[in-house]
């Protein structure tokens, strides 16, 4: 394996070892990759929720999208 664990030097290889795995395996290690993903954003999440008052906020946000109350990004950002 490389020495440097980027994401464009473990991609190939990954690649790699998937497309010598057995159709049984590789299923498996789809479920494997699902489970991280999953987890991945789960822990994400939990981090957000952490955040002192972020439930309160984001339900506001929502309540005001919902409504229309909404300001777009190119007017708050002249130089996009």
């Amino acid at each position: 394996m490389d020495s440097v664990n980027t994401k464009s030097s473990l991609l190939p290889e990954l690649e790699k070892r998937l497309r010598r795995l057995s159709i049984e395996r590789l299923r498996v290690a789809n479920d494997f990759v699902a489970y991280l993903e999953d987890r991945e954003n789960s822990d994400a999440s939990m981090e957000l929720l952490k955040i002192a008052g972020f439930q309160d906020a984001l339900r506001v946000a929502s309540q005001q999208a919902e409504k229309g109350e909404v300001v777009k990004f190119e007017d708050i950002r002249r130089d996009v």
